[in-house]
């Protein structure tokens, strides 16, 4: 499924995802990871890079390559990262025929739908940590807390400005899918237009990513990330063993 979100409206999503805003998401991973490998760390796979926003920041310690699965995505992250290697790819199924000494597996994730699309991702991450590396795994909402919530929009460079909402909520809660929709209203030379983006993203609980990993053959400790001044949420530093 394509979302505008990553396709048509990359122009925009500068405005919608600040890079500057995610220097304390990728200082507590630089943190984490420093904690997590084993000997060097000094390169490290992104998968479900986005716009290259974390990587932006983790750059100045590691050696980067940036995977997605959007070209017009790959496209914002070279403009911002020309120094980093980036491979276009779907987290369930690249596979580069090397490993990482960290490798990061993130917002993207948050598209598996099923627990075998999950486990897929998961495995990504195994097969390219090496062994006395570390992955970061970030699981943006888990079933055993999820809550309906509300977020504003609102973004302006000089050129386009954005105002919107962000409405994150589950229409059904016996599977394992939720949905963000996302209103925008955009202006741009004195034209305004209105954009509704639909957005099916994947829930589980914290025991099934637990055990998904596990099995996989990572050791898992949790950690806190910062969401904002005042809330934090929980990710996953995961160990290969040597």
């Amino acid at each position: 499924m394509t979302y505008a979100l990553y396709s048509e409206l990359t122009a925009w999503y500068h405005l919608v995802d600040p890079a500057p805003d995610h220097a304390d998401e990728a200082a507590c991973y630089e943190a984490a990871f420093a904690r997590g490998i084993q000997g060097p760390a000094r390169t490290l796979l992104d998968l479900g890079s986005g716009a290259g926003n974390n990587a932006s920041h983790l750059k100045r310690r590691f050696v980067c390559t940036l995977a997605d699965l959007s070209p017009a995505m790959l496209d914002l992250s070279r403009a911002r990262n020309p120094e980093c290697e980036h491979v276009v790819g779907d987290l369930r199924t690249l596979r580069l025929g090397r490993t990482f000494d960290a490798v990061l597996l993130h917002d993207a994730v948050s598209y598996m739908t099923t627990e075998p699309d999950l486990r897929a991702a998961i495995e990504t991450a195994w097969v390219h940590t090496r062994p006395g590396g570390a992955a970061i795994v970030t699981a943006d909402v888990l079933a055993d807390s999820f809550a309906e919530r509300t977020d504003p929009l609102d973004g302006d460079d000089g050129v386009r400005a954005l105002r919107g909402v962000m409405w994150q909520w589950d229409p059904d809660p016996d599977d394992t899918t939720y949905r963000v929709d996302f209103a925008f209203l955009l202006r741009e030379r004195g034209d305004v237009r209105l954009v509704h983006d639909s957005h099916v993203e994947g829930m589980f609980a914290r025991s099934t990513w637990i055990r998904l990993l596990t099995e996989t053959g990572f050791a898992v400790e949790g950690v806190p990330r910062p969401i904002d001044e005042h809330e934090t949420d929980e990710i996953f530093l995961c160990r290969r063993g040597v």
